[in-house]
């Protein structure tokens, strides 16, 4: 009966879980905890990181989300008036009285 070296599993360069270093004879990545069985694979060379987009655009997001602004684009002009005569009537209590 031959003597059989158990060969233990390398640890990659990276780790395919969370794509953080793994230093060189590490049994589990340090930052996500993932090891020979419950994520390392043959290939754990190549990270295989979800796609994100290069970019992205914030109001297509919120239009696809939220759909219209909630909030109309201007002030309408009843708003205007009345936040003129509150500050005309402020300074003339100011001034006056």
């Amino acid at each position: 009966m031959a003597l059989e070296k158990k060969r233990k599993p390398e640890s990659p360069a990276v780790c395919p879980v969370c794509g953080q270093d793994v230093p060189r004879g590490a049994l589990a990545c340090p930052e996500c905890g993932a090891d020979h069985n419950s994520g390392w694979r043959e290939d754990a060379e190549r990270y295989d990181g979800i796609d994100l987009p290069g970019e992205f655009d914030y109001e297509e997001f919120t239009r696809k989300e939220f759909g219209s602004p909630a909030n109309p684009a201007g002030i309408s002009a009843v708003w205007w008036v009345t936040a003129i005569v509150v500050i005309v009537l402020t300074l003339l209590y100011c001034f006056v009285g």
